[in-house]
Protein backbone atom coordinates (compact mmCIF):
# COMPACT_ATOMS: atom_id res chain seq x y z
CA UNK A 1 0.00 0.00 0.00
CA UNK A 2 3.03 2.11 -0.33
CA UNK A 3 2.23 3.75 3.49
CA UNK A 4 5.02 5.72 5.28
CA UNK A 5 4.98 5.67 9.02
CA UNK A 6 6.15 9.87 9.25
CA UNK A 7 5.78 11.70 12.60
CA UNK A 8 2.41 13.73 12.43
CA UNK A 9 4.46 17.29 12.96
CA UNK A 10 7.37 16.52 9.86
CA UNK A 11 6.80 18.98 7.44
CA UNK A 12 6.07 15.97 4.86
CA UNK A 13 3.14 15.83 6.75
CA UNK A 14 1.89 19.19 6.43
CA UNK A 15 2.97 19.47 3.12
CA UNK A 16 0.44 16.58 2.22
CA UNK A 17 -1.94 18.52 4.12
CA UNK A 18 -1.34 21.35 1.85
CA UNK A 19 -1.90 19.75 -1.28
CA UNK A 20 -5.07 18.01 0.11
CA UNK A 21 -6.66 21.39 0.56
CA UNK A 22 -5.57 22.32 -3.02
CA UNK A 23 -6.76 19.31 -4.39
CA UNK A 24 -10.22 20.10 -1.88
CA UNK A 25 -10.09 23.98 -2.79
CA UNK A 26 -10.17 22.83 -6.87
CA UNK A 27 -13.21 20.78 -6.09
CA UNK A 28 -15.03 23.12 -4.61
CA UNK A 29 -14.08 25.58 -7.04
CA UNK A 30 -15.69 23.17 -10.23
CA UNK A 31 -18.66 22.63 -8.07
CA UNK A 32 -19.37 25.63 -6.66
CA UNK A 33 -18.64 28.07 -10.14
CA UNK A 34 -22.03 27.14 -11.52
CA UNK A 35 -23.42 29.76 -8.80
CA UNK A 36 -21.88 32.91 -10.37
CA UNK A 37 -22.77 31.51 -13.70
CA UNK A 38 -26.58 30.35 -13.13
CA UNK A 39 -28.02 33.74 -15.06
CA UNK A 40 -25.93 33.66 -17.78
CA UNK A 41 -26.59 29.95 -18.69
CA UNK A 42 -30.76 30.19 -17.75
CA UNK A 43 -30.37 32.88 -20.26
CA UNK A 44 -28.93 30.93 -22.94
CA UNK A 45 -30.79 28.01 -22.99
CA UNK A 46 -33.59 29.21 -21.49
CA UNK A 47 -34.69 27.38 -18.52
CA UNK A 48 -36.39 28.44 -15.57
CA UNK A 49 -34.87 28.72 -11.42
CA UNK A 50 -36.16 25.14 -10.77
CA UNK A 51 -34.05 23.78 -14.09
CA UNK A 52 -31.15 25.78 -13.09
CA UNK A 53 -31.38 24.64 -8.89
CA UNK A 54 -31.81 21.06 -10.16
CA UNK A 55 -28.24 21.56 -12.41
CA UNK A 56 -26.46 23.22 -9.44
CA UNK A 57 -27.85 20.83 -6.85
CA UNK A 58 -30.05 18.32 -7.03
CA UNK A 59 -28.50 16.26 -10.52
CA UNK A 60 -24.96 17.06 -8.76
CA UNK A 61 -25.41 15.65 -5.10
CA UNK A 62 -27.33 12.33 -6.25
CA UNK A 63 -24.26 10.76 -8.28
CA UNK A 64 -21.64 12.58 -5.69
CA UNK A 65 -23.41 11.60 -2.31
CA UNK A 66 -24.25 7.76 -3.56
CA UNK A 67 -21.23 6.96 -5.51
CA UNK A 68 -19.23 8.43 -2.07
CA UNK A 69 -19.70 5.64 -0.13
CA UNK A 70 -18.53 2.46 -2.04
CA UNK A 71 -15.37 4.67 -2.84
CA UNK A 72 -15.23 4.92 1.01
CA UNK A 73 -15.32 1.39 0.98
CA UNK A 74 -12.66 1.22 -1.63
CA UNK A 75 -10.42 4.00 -0.24
CA UNK A 76 -10.87 2.04 3.41
CA UNK A 77 -8.99 -1.04 2.11
CA UNK A 78 -6.36 0.73 -0.45
CA UNK A 79 -4.23 3.56 -1.02
CA UNK A 80 -6.25 6.72 -0.21
CA UNK A 81 -3.89 9.26 -1.88
CA UNK A 82 -4.15 7.54 -5.60
CA UNK A 83 -7.59 7.40 -4.85
CA UNK A 84 -7.76 11.20 -4.35
CA UNK A 85 -4.91 12.07 -7.42
CA UNK A 86 -7.25 10.37 -9.81
CA UNK A 87 -10.27 11.51 -8.67
CA UNK A 88 -9.16 14.95 -9.15
CA UNK A 89 -7.81 14.66 -12.20
CA UNK A 90 -11.33 12.98 -13.56
CA UNK A 91 -13.45 15.87 -12.16
CA UNK A 92 -11.09 18.12 -13.65
CA UNK A 93 -11.99 16.76 -17.13
CA UNK A 94 -15.64 17.12 -17.06
CA UNK A 95 -15.33 20.27 -15.64
CA UNK A 96 -13.69 21.57 -18.97
CA UNK A 97 -16.14 19.01 -20.35
CA UNK A 98 -19.20 21.42 -19.13
CA UNK A 99 -17.65 24.39 -20.99
CA UNK A 100 -18.40 22.21 -24.19
CA UNK A 101 -21.89 21.49 -23.78
CA UNK A 102 -24.57 22.64 -26.37
CA UNK A 103 -27.58 22.32 -24.47
CA UNK A 104 -29.05 21.93 -21.39
CA UNK A 105 -28.67 18.64 -21.37
CA UNK A 106 -25.57 18.12 -22.00
CA UNK A 107 -24.67 20.18 -19.58
CA UNK A 108 -26.34 18.78 -16.70
CA UNK A 109 -24.27 14.91 -18.22
CA UNK A 110 -21.16 16.48 -17.59
CA UNK A 111 -22.15 18.23 -14.28
CA UNK A 112 -22.49 14.67 -13.93
CA UNK A 113 -19.59 13.45 -14.41
CA UNK A 114 -17.61 16.12 -12.06
CA UNK A 115 -19.80 14.83 -9.37
CA UNK A 116 -18.59 10.68 -10.05
CA UNK A 117 -14.99 12.27 -9.76
CA UNK A 118 -15.65 14.09 -6.84
CA UNK A 119 -17.46 11.10 -4.69
CA UNK A 120 -13.79 9.72 -4.40
CA UNK A 121 -12.07 12.73 -3.10
CA UNK A 122 -13.30 14.39 0.49
CA UNK A 123 -13.90 11.18 2.50
CA UNK A 124 -10.61 9.49 1.48
CA UNK A 125 -8.98 12.94 2.65
CA UNK A 126 -10.30 13.44 5.93
CA UNK A 127 -9.50 10.19 7.01
CA UNK A 128 -5.78 10.61 5.76
CA UNK A 129 -5.62 13.66 7.94
CA UNK A 130 -6.78 11.84 11.02
CA UNK A 131 -3.68 9.94 10.28
CA UNK A 132 -1.60 12.43 10.01
CA UNK A 133 -2.03 14.37 13.44
CA UNK A 134 -3.29 13.47 16.82
CA UNK A 135 -6.39 14.17 18.01
CA UNK A 136 -5.06 17.12 19.96
CA UNK A 137 -4.14 18.06 16.62
CA UNK A 138 -7.09 17.03 14.90
CA UNK A 139 -9.09 20.24 14.16
CA UNK A 140 -6.61 22.78 13.57
CA UNK A 141 -5.30 20.45 10.95
CA UNK A 142 -8.86 20.28 9.80
CA UNK A 143 -9.52 23.85 9.83
CA UNK A 144 -6.60 23.85 7.32
CA UNK A 145 -8.14 21.61 5.05
CA UNK A 146 -11.77 23.47 5.59
CA UNK A 147 -9.96 26.32 4.01
CA UNK A 148 -10.03 24.75 0.54
CA UNK A 149 -13.71 25.37 0.41
CA UNK A 150 -13.38 29.18 1.19
CA UNK A 151 -10.64 29.20 -1.53
CA UNK A 152 -12.63 28.16 -4.02
CA UNK A 153 -15.47 30.28 -3.26
CA UNK A 154 -13.06 33.17 -3.76
CA UNK A 155 -11.16 32.17 -6.61
CA UNK A 156 -14.50 30.44 -8.25
CA UNK A 157 -16.84 33.30 -7.69
CA UNK A 158 -14.15 36.14 -8.11
CA UNK A 159 -12.01 34.74 -10.80
CA UNK A 160 -14.91 32.80 -12.47
CA UNK A 161 -16.92 35.68 -12.66
CA UNK A 162 -14.46 37.96 -13.94
CA UNK A 163 -13.60 35.22 -16.84
CA UNK A 164 -17.31 35.04 -17.69
CA UNK A 165 -17.85 38.69 -18.06
CA UNK A 166 -14.88 39.11 -20.33
CA UNK A 167 -14.64 35.76 -22.62
CA UNK A 168 -18.33 33.99 -21.49
CA UNK A 169 -19.26 31.35 -19.31
CA UNK A 170 -17.62 28.64 -21.32
CA UNK A 171 -14.42 29.72 -20.86
CA UNK A 172 -14.63 29.43 -17.47
CA UNK A 173 -15.56 26.23 -17.12
CA UNK A 174 -12.88 25.51 -19.35
CA UNK A 175 -10.19 27.38 -17.09
CA UNK A 176 -11.29 26.37 -13.68
CA UNK A 177 -10.32 22.71 -15.50
CA UNK A 178 -6.44 23.56 -15.41
CA UNK A 179 -5.48 24.21 -11.59
CA UNK A 180 -7.22 20.93 -10.84
CA UNK A 181 -4.99 18.57 -13.14
CA UNK A 182 -2.09 20.22 -11.61
CA UNK A 183 -3.51 19.54 -7.79
CA UNK A 184 -4.19 15.51 -9.40
CA UNK A 185 -0.29 15.35 -10.07
CA UNK A 186 1.11 17.15 -7.22
CA UNK A 187 -0.47 14.67 -4.75
CA UNK A 188 0.28 11.54 -6.75
CA UNK A 189 3.54 12.50 -6.93
CA UNK A 190 5.03 14.06 -4.11
CA UNK A 191 1.70 13.00 -1.06
CA UNK A 192 1.82 10.87 1.45
CA UNK A 193 0.12 7.86 2.19
CA UNK A 194 -0.30 7.94 6.30
CA UNK A 195 0.07 4.85 8.34
CA UNK A 196 -3.87 3.55 8.48
CA UNK A 197 -4.71 4.11 12.33
CA UNK A 198 -1.13 4.95 13.47
CA UNK A 199 -2.88 6.95 16.66
CA UNK A 200 -5.11 3.86 17.39
CA UNK A 201 -5.42 2.85 21.40
CA UNK A 202 -4.50 -0.72 21.75
CA UNK A 203 -8.11 -1.45 21.95
CA UNK A 204 -9.01 0.24 18.92
CA UNK A 205 -5.98 -1.44 17.15
CA UNK A 206 -7.24 -4.66 17.88
CA UNK A 207 -10.58 -4.11 16.92
CA UNK A 208 -9.69 -2.62 13.68
CA UNK A 209 -6.90 -5.81 13.18
CA UNK A 210 -10.71 -8.22 14.00
CA UNK A 211 -12.72 -5.90 11.75
CA UNK A 212 -10.82 -5.89 8.34
CA UNK A 213 -12.93 -7.09 6.16
CA UNK A 214 -16.08 -6.25 7.50
CA UNK A 215 -19.77 -5.59 5.57
CA UNK A 216 -20.78 -2.68 4.99
CA UNK A 217 -24.04 -3.77 6.34
CA UNK A 218 -21.75 -3.80 9.98
CA UNK A 219 -20.36 -0.40 9.28
CA UNK A 220 -24.41 0.73 9.22
CA UNK A 221 -24.79 -1.12 12.30
CA UNK A 222 -22.34 0.61 14.24
CA UNK A 223 -22.97 3.92 12.97
CA UNK A 224 -26.86 3.78 13.80
CA UNK A 225 -25.79 2.50 17.19
CA UNK A 226 -24.22 5.96 17.94
CA UNK A 227 -26.55 8.49 18.66
CA UNK A 228 -23.85 11.21 18.46
CA UNK A 229 -23.08 10.28 15.06
CA UNK A 230 -26.38 10.33 13.75
CA UNK A 231 -26.66 13.28 15.86
CA UNK A 232 -23.96 15.33 14.24
CA UNK A 233 -25.23 13.83 10.80
CA UNK A 234 -28.40 15.65 10.98
CA UNK A 235 -27.08 18.85 12.46
CA UNK A 236 -24.80 18.73 8.99
CA UNK A 237 -27.52 17.71 6.69
CA UNK A 238 -29.34 20.88 8.06
CA UNK A 239 -26.63 23.28 7.75
CA UNK A 240 -25.86 22.00 4.37
CA UNK A 241 -29.39 22.62 3.15
CA UNK A 242 -29.25 26.26 3.97
CA UNK A 243 -25.59 26.36 3.16
CA UNK A 244 -25.60 25.39 -0.13
CA UNK A 245 -28.55 26.64 -0.98
CA UNK A 246 -27.77 30.29 0.06
CA UNK A 247 -23.79 29.68 -1.33
CA UNK A 248 -25.11 29.08 -4.98
CA UNK A 249 -27.68 31.67 -5.19
CA UNK A 250 -25.91 34.31 -3.26
CA UNK A 251 -24.13 35.90 -6.24
CA UNK A 252 -27.99 36.00 -8.14
CA UNK A 253 -29.71 37.09 -5.17
CA UNK A 254 -27.09 40.71 -5.22
CA UNK A 255 -27.60 40.82 -9.60
CA UNK A 256 -31.68 40.86 -8.99
CA UNK A 257 -31.88 42.48 -5.62
CA UNK A 258 -29.15 44.78 -5.43
CA UNK A 259 -28.74 45.62 -8.80
CA UNK A 260 -24.75 44.31 -9.33
CA UNK A 261 -23.84 43.34 -12.53
CA UNK A 262 -22.09 39.08 -12.37
CA UNK A 263 -18.94 40.42 -12.44
CA UNK A 264 -19.44 42.54 -9.75
CA UNK A 265 -21.84 40.38 -7.84
CA UNK A 266 -19.06 37.38 -7.92
CA UNK A 267 -16.12 39.34 -6.99
CA UNK A 268 -17.64 40.65 -3.89
CA UNK A 269 -19.68 37.40 -2.95
CA UNK A 270 -16.06 35.33 -3.30
CA UNK A 271 -14.18 38.51 -1.77
CA UNK A 272 -16.20 39.08 1.22
CA UNK A 273 -17.50 35.20 1.81
CA UNK A 274 -14.34 33.97 0.82
CA UNK A 275 -11.87 36.11 3.10
CA UNK A 276 -14.05 35.64 5.85
CA UNK A 277 -14.66 32.02 5.88
CA UNK A 278 -10.70 31.57 5.90
CA UNK A 279 -10.33 33.85 8.79
CA UNK A 280 -13.32 31.98 10.80
CA UNK A 281 -12.09 28.23 9.48
CA UNK A 282 -8.63 28.64 11.11
CA UNK A 283 -10.05 30.86 14.55
CA UNK A 284 -12.35 28.17 15.02
CA UNK A 285 -10.12 25.24 14.74
CA UNK A 286 -7.71 26.63 16.78
CA UNK A 287 -10.55 27.46 19.64
CA UNK A 288 -11.89 24.32 19.40
CA UNK A 289 -8.60 22.64 20.58
CA UNK A 290 -7.93 24.50 23.23
CA UNK A 291 -11.64 24.36 24.28
CA UNK A 292 -11.98 21.08 23.86
CA UNK A 293 -8.93 19.93 26.27
CA UNK A 294 -10.71 21.58 29.05
CA UNK A 295 -14.51 20.15 28.06
CA UNK A 296 -14.87 17.60 25.40
CA UNK A 297 -18.17 18.78 25.07
CA UNK A 298 -16.83 22.11 23.33
CA UNK A 299 -15.96 19.69 20.34
CA UNK A 300 -19.57 20.69 19.29
CA UNK A 301 -20.24 23.70 21.61
CA UNK A 302 -18.14 25.88 19.14
CA UNK A 303 -20.30 25.16 16.16
CA UNK A 304 -23.62 25.71 18.15
CA UNK A 305 -21.85 29.14 19.05
CA UNK A 306 -21.01 29.77 15.85
CA UNK A 307 -24.58 29.11 14.24
CA UNK A 308 -26.13 30.82 16.78
CA UNK A 309 -24.66 33.93 15.70
CA UNK A 310 -24.26 33.48 12.39
CA UNK A 311 -28.24 32.85 12.34
CA UNK A 312 -28.94 36.86 13.09
CA UNK A 313 -25.87 37.69 10.68
CA UNK A 314 -27.45 35.90 7.91
CA UNK A 315 -31.04 37.42 7.86
CA UNK A 316 -29.81 40.79 8.24
CA UNK A 317 -27.96 39.92 5.12
CA UNK A 318 -30.38 39.02 2.83
CA UNK A 319 -33.28 41.50 4.51
CA UNK A 320 -30.74 44.67 4.10
CA UNK A 321 -32.38 47.22 1.78
CA UNK A 322 -31.27 47.75 -1.48
CA UNK A 323 -29.29 51.05 -2.84
CA UNK A 324 -27.52 52.00 -0.43
CA UNK A 325 -23.48 51.34 -0.81
CA UNK A 326 -19.90 52.21 -0.41
CA UNK A 327 -17.30 52.78 -2.68
CA UNK A 328 -14.54 50.05 -2.89
CA UNK A 329 -12.19 51.50 -6.10
CA UNK A 330 -14.56 50.23 -9.14
CA UNK A 331 -17.11 48.21 -7.49
CA UNK A 332 -20.15 49.63 -5.48
CA UNK A 333 -20.17 47.53 -2.24
CA UNK A 334 -24.49 47.21 -0.78
CA UNK A 335 -24.13 47.88 2.88
CA UNK A 336 -25.39 43.97 2.89
CA UNK A 337 -21.97 42.71 2.39
CA UNK A 338 -20.68 43.95 6.36
CA UNK A 339 -23.72 41.47 7.26
CA UNK A 340 -22.42 38.61 4.83
CA UNK A 341 -18.66 38.86 6.11
CA UNK A 342 -19.98 38.40 9.39
CA UNK A 343 -22.25 35.46 8.68
CA UNK A 344 -19.57 34.01 6.38
CA UNK A 345 -16.95 34.40 9.67
CA UNK A 346 -19.20 32.45 11.95
CA UNK A 347 -21.47 30.45 9.86
CA UNK A 348 -17.98 28.53 9.63
CA UNK A 349 -17.65 27.23 12.82
CA UNK A 350 -19.13 24.01 12.63
CA UNK A 351 -16.82 22.37 9.71
CA UNK A 352 -13.86 21.20 11.28
CA UNK A 353 -15.20 20.64 14.62
CA UNK A 354 -17.82 18.34 13.82
CA UNK A 355 -15.20 16.77 11.07
CA UNK A 356 -12.82 16.42 13.76
CA UNK A 357 -15.82 14.91 16.36
CA UNK A 358 -16.42 12.37 14.33
CA UNK A 359 -13.25 10.84 13.55
CA UNK A 360 -12.94 10.19 17.04
CA UNK A 361 -16.62 8.59 16.81
CA UNK A 362 -15.37 5.66 14.41
CA UNK A 363 -12.70 3.33 14.04
CA UNK A 364 -9.64 3.54 12.06
CA UNK A 365 -10.34 0.65 9.75
CA UNK A 366 -13.79 1.99 8.96
CA UNK A 367 -13.32 5.90 9.23
CA UNK A 368 -13.05 6.73 5.50
CA UNK A 369 -16.76 4.80 5.04
CA UNK A 370 -18.29 6.66 8.04
CA UNK A 371 -17.23 10.02 7.03
CA UNK A 372 -18.86 8.99 3.06
CA UNK A 373 -21.94 8.29 4.69
CA UNK A 374 -22.03 11.87 6.72
CA UNK A 375 -20.88 13.37 3.27
CA UNK A 376 -23.93 11.49 1.30
CA UNK A 377 -26.45 12.94 3.96
CA UNK A 378 -24.82 16.48 4.21
CA UNK A 379 -24.62 16.73 -0.15
CA UNK A 380 -27.70 14.98 -0.51
CA UNK A 381 -30.10 16.77 1.61
CA UNK A 382 -27.89 19.65 1.55
CA UNK A 383 -26.22 20.05 -2.09
CA UNK A 384 -29.03 18.54 -3.60
CA UNK A 385 -32.18 19.86 -2.30
CA UNK A 386 -30.88 23.09 -1.22
CA UNK A 387 -30.40 24.98 -4.51
CA UNK A 388 -33.22 23.30 -5.65
CA UNK A 389 -35.97 24.54 -3.05
CA UNK A 390 -34.15 27.47 -3.35
CA UNK A 391 -35.15 27.82 -7.31
CA UNK A 392 -38.68 26.11 -6.42
CA UNK A 393 -39.57 28.49 -4.01
CA UNK A 394 -38.44 31.43 -5.59
CA UNK A 395 -40.38 30.28 -9.08
CA UNK A 396 -43.56 29.94 -6.73
CA UNK A 397 -42.82 33.41 -5.05
CA UNK A 398 -42.31 35.17 -8.31
CA UNK A 399 -45.92 36.21 -9.09
CA UNK A 400 -45.85 37.81 -5.81
CA UNK A 401 -42.48 39.38 -5.00
CA UNK A 402 -40.93 40.08 -8.80
CA UNK A 403 -37.39 40.42 -8.79
CA UNK A 404 -37.13 39.86 -5.05
CA UNK A 405 -38.86 36.27 -4.87
CA UNK A 406 -35.16 35.05 -4.78
CA UNK A 407 -34.58 37.12 -1.30
CA UNK A 408 -37.41 35.98 0.74
CA UNK A 409 -36.94 32.06 -1.23
CA UNK A 410 -33.35 32.40 0.44
CA UNK A 411 -34.83 33.83 3.77
CA UNK A 412 -37.16 30.22 4.12
CA UNK A 413 -33.95 28.34 3.87
CA UNK A 414 -32.04 30.33 6.31
CA UNK A 415 -33.65 29.13 9.80
CA UNK A 416 -32.69 26.06 9.20
CA UNK A 417 -29.55 26.97 11.01
CA UNK A 418 -31.40 27.13 14.00
CA UNK A 419 -32.66 23.53 13.79
CA UNK A 420 -28.91 22.66 13.46
CA UNK A 421 -27.85 24.42 16.31
CA UNK A 422 -30.71 22.15 18.36
CA UNK A 423 -29.33 19.10 16.54
CA UNK A 424 -25.50 19.94 17.77
CA UNK A 425 -27.47 20.55 21.43
CA UNK A 426 -29.05 17.30 21.30
CA UNK A 427 -25.38 15.27 20.52
CA UNK A 428 -23.60 16.94 23.59
CA UNK A 429 -24.38 14.29 26.19
CA UNK A 430 -23.82 11.16 23.67
CA UNK A 431 -20.77 12.59 22.02
CA UNK A 432 -18.77 13.28 25.59
CA UNK A 433 -19.85 9.88 26.70
CA UNK A 434 -18.83 8.14 23.70
CA UNK A 435 -15.61 10.16 23.82
CA UNK A 436 -15.04 9.06 26.96
CA UNK A 437 -15.64 5.25 26.76
CA UNK A 438 -12.52 3.41 25.63
CA UNK A 439 -13.38 1.11 21.95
Amino acid sequence: MNQTPIEATSWRAHCTLLMLTFVYAMSLIDRQIMGVLIEPVKQEFQVSDTAMGLLSGLAFAVFYSTLAVPMGRIADRGNRRNMVAWCCAAWSVMTAMCGLAGSYWQLAAARVGVAVGESGGTAPSLSMIADHYPPTQRSRAMSVFMLGPHFGTLVGLGLGAWIAYKYGWRSAFLWMAVPGLIAALLLRLAGIEPLRGRFNSQGEAATASAGEGESLKTVLQEIWASPAFMRITLAGMLIGFAGYGIGIWSTAFLVRSHGLSLKDAGILVGLFSGLASIVGALFSGWLCDRLAQRDTRWQLGVPILGLCIALPCGVMYLQYPAGQFWQLGPLNVPHAMAFSLLFSFFGVWWTAPSFAALTQLVSSHRRTTALALYNLGLTMIGGGLGPLTVGMLSDALTPRFGAEALRWSLMAVMFTFALAAMSFAWALKSYAKAVATPR
